[in-house]
């Protein structure tokens, strides 16, 4: 059914070129994903971060995944257009309870298509096949450097 719901929205998106637009940066909460390892569903319940977040920078194509409590997993990724939709990730460097960096291995990357965005709401779908539902909540946000 949420999957029905975001190709309707998808097919009405109002931002063809999500990679060039101003809306796309930020900090966006993660409402909805079909991804089992941001979901982990492997761990104990109160284990699982509550709530995971992204940032993005267009203008450096940077981008960090951040999760809440227990933890506070991070982890940074470059991003490169693929076209004006898509990008591939390559993750560089996680955050182990947000303060011990680690060195991403050079698998750790995806791609990511952005299907629809707006100043709210933002749908993406992974080259995994997984669909990523996020509401902004934060527009001067950026990732650090």
């Amino acid at each position: 059914m949420v999957d029905q719901i975001s190709r309707k929205l998808e097919a009405v998106n109002p931002i063809k070129e999500p990679l060039k637009s101003d809306l796309l940066n930020g900090k966006w909460e993660l409402i909805y994903t079909t991804s089992r390892s941001i979901l982990q569903t492997e761990r104990p319940k109160f284990f699982r971060s509550r709530i995971n977040y992204q940032g993005i920078n267009v203008d450096s194509l940077r981008a960090q995944n951040m999760e809440s409590w227990p933890f506070f997993n991070q982890v940074t990724a470059d991003l490169k257009p693929l076209n004006s939709r898509k990008v591939a990730v390559q993750f560089d460097t996680f955050k182990i309870l947000g303060l011990i960096p680690v060195k991403a291995p050079g698998r750790a990357r995806g791609e990511l298509d952005i299907t629809y965005l707006d100043e709210e709401l933002r749908i993406s779908r992974g080259d995994k096949g997984n669909l990523f539902i996020l509401k902004m909540i934060d527009p001067s946000y950026r990732v650090p450097v």
